[in-house]
């Protein structure tokens, strides 16, 4: 979802296959993309692959970005570093009997997070890389609904498009992941 995002915000046209996750194989083409972790997303982008959802992220930047004077990434050197500590600390959240505190705490964070930021998103002024990050949780937790800035994100466009239906994919997420 992070990748489809980011390539809607700036305007970017790509192809996209589906992987079907509750299958175990996995597919011929992400063997040969991702023969490491044999995992998705993947961006193929000249014959060549980017794996990773903050790699691809941080990579559409760098290369689409500047064509469309719309940056994911801060322009400042600390601010980009910030980011992607934030974006790694999303993505290596607790497991097993801390998901239920880790989920509580994140949503306290957003709560606290909100109120200082206002109406400004979680990238600063503009919708951003660190937005693109945490939006497709929005599917996971009810909680985030109440959060206004889920609500900003998903008048976007580029948002809309992408995000699956949130009760098919909190149905999902209940049972992959024992969420409540």
């Amino acid at each position: 979802m992070r990748a489809r995002i980011a390539l809607h915000v700036l305007r970017v046209g790509f192809g996209f296959v589906e992987e079907d996750l509750r299958i175990h194989e996995r597919s011929d083409l992400v063997l040969r993309m991702n023969p490491v972790h044999r995992s998705v997303p993947i961006l193929i982008h000249r014959g060549r692959p980017i794996c990773g959802s903050i790699n691809i992220l941080q990579y559409i930047d760098e290369v689409w970005a500047k064509r469309v004077s719309t940056r994911l990434l801060p322009p400042d050197p600390l601010k980009r570093a910030s980011a992607r500590f934030w974006a790694d600390f999303v993505d290596h959240e607790s497991k097993g009997e801390e998901k239920e505190m880790a989920k509580a705490e994140l949503l306290g964070q957003l709560r606290r997070l909100e109120g200082v930021l206002g109406d400004r998103s979680f990238s600063g002024d503009e919708f951003g890389f660190l937005d693109i990050v945490l939006i497709p949780f929005s599917s996971m937790f009810h909680g985030y609904k109440q959060h206004m800035w889920v609500k900003r994100c998903k008048e976007r466009e580029s948002v809309r498009q992408v995000l699956p239906d949130e009760g098919e994919m909190y149905e999902l997420h209940k049972k992959w992941y024992g969420i409540e």
